[in-house]
């Protein structure tokens, strides 16, 4: 929004009647956080836009950047004010602001506990807190552990149809010097069609042990109706879920084939990812079943590996199938996740290495209880109907499988 002119409610209706196409709620929503920011900004610097007063002035405002948020009544493009000192934030994304808030707790404790790297030192001195103490730091880590504690260990109610699970490698000091932990999170489609993040851990290695005690803690919490786990081909992950949850296991093709272009040339790659990729376009579980055997063969004499771990791996490839046709897109790999993934490794990179598994806990934990709430109230990830098909299925295999134990 330019500075020179400030839309009033009046243009906005008018606005609003001379376009045929408008957007009223949201045109409307748009109109009211610029208000509100606008104000917000005006009790800052003591001035509104546009008028002159040296003495209420406080300080100056510098333009503007740009945001996307995403609302109920769609994607709005804020204009966010700036200020020449200091700076603003709009209150009503101040509940974002928690995993800052948890990122430069870290980099406090990791600073007072002399864990120093370039990285770090930088940003200490960037925010400006090198007086910070240890009980200073200590008090305000609790405050942010406490609040993912209750996140992580939270009941779950209900059935939850649909669970990714995911691991990225971190760095974290402990005595006798720097180790590679796991941090793993699991993700769930609620039986309303929402998404929430539904676990989170951190783990000494992604071993079948490990893994099953991860599983079981959400079993434990009450996650259940778990028909279809989405992940990536960990060591020991498959396993594990079929000794917790007992249920098919869809390995995420997008990994698959990245793994498979890993076995042949450079030049045999475009061949490769072209054949494979169209396995997963079928209309139809018979279809893709049919096709993949076709590509074996296709890729059998170039490339003999490829075939053999292409048809190993068929059923878990294509365990999607069964389920209706409008969530294979979602189902088939874990590339829903991938946003939210490159937000926590963003901020995990800014770290480095980590003082604690706690401050690994932290950070990647206030980032994802923001995306949960946002994932709550913003529009379902499947629809309510095609979810009803996927509990209904999961209805008549329980009352089969209780048919054939009482006839046995």
């Amino acid at each position: 929004m330019a500075e020179g002119h400030r839309m009033t409610a009046a243009d906005l209706v008018d606005k609003l009647m001379a376009d045929e196409h408008a957007d009223v709620l949201r045109d409307s929503v748009a109109w009211l956080v610029t208000q509100l920011m606008e104000a917000e900004v005006g009790a800052l610097t003591g001035a509104e836009l546009g008028e002159r007063a040296p003495d209420r002035r406080q300080v100056q405002r510098n333009g503007y950047r740009q945001r996307r948020w995403d609302t109920r009544v769609g994607e709005l493009e804020l204009a966010i004010p700036r200020l020449r000192q200091g700076s603003y934030f709009p209150s009503f994304l101040e509940p974002r602001r928690r995993a800052e808030q948890a990122l430069v707790a870290v980099v406090q404790e990791a600073y007072v506990n002399g864990i120093s790297t370039r990285k770090v030192d930088r940003l200490v001195e960037q925010l400006g807190l090198q007086q910070m103490t240890k009980d200073t730091v200590s008090r305000l880590c609790r405050g942010l552990d406490e609040q993912v504690q209750v996140f992580r260990e939270r009941p779950l109610a209900g059935a939850y149809p649909y669970l990714w699970l995911d691991a990225k490698v971190e760095r974290v000091r402990e005595p006798g010097g720097v180790r590679h932990k796991a941090l793993v999170i699991a993700y769930g489609v609620h039986e309303t069609g929402r998404r929430e993040v539904v676990g989170i851990d951190v783990g000494e290695a992604e071993s079948e042990s490990f893994w099953r005690s991860f599983l079981r803690s959400l079993r434990a919490r009450g996650l259940d109706g778990v028909q279809l786990v989405i992940s990536d081909a960990h060591t020991g992950l498959h396993a594990a879920i079929a000794k917790v949850f007992g249920c098919p296991w869809q390995r995420c093709t997008v990994h698959f084939l990245r793994d498979m272009l890993g076995h042949v040339a450079r030049a045999q790659q475009p061949l490769v990812s072209g054949a494979i990729r169209g396995i997963f376009t079928a209309a139809s579980a018979a279809e893709a079943h049919q096709r993949l055997g076709q590509v074996a063969d296709q890729l059998r004499p170039r490339a003999p590996k490829v075939a053999r771990l292409l048809e190993d791996a068929e059923a878990d490839l294509l365990a999607f199938y069964t389920f209706p046709a409008e969530h294979w897109s979602k189902l088939r790999s874990t590339n829903p996740l991938e946003r939210v993934n490159r937000e926590i490794g963003r901020r995990t990179d800014v770290v480095g290495i980590f003082p604690n598994d706690a401050a690994l806990l932290r950070l990647a934990g206030m980032l994802l209880l923001e995306q949960n709430d946002e994932w709550l109230v913003g529009r379902r990830y499947l629809s309510e109907t095609s979810m009803t098909l996927v509990l209904a299925e999961a209805t008549d295999h329980d009352r089969e499988e209780a048919l054939e134990l009482t006839a046995s």
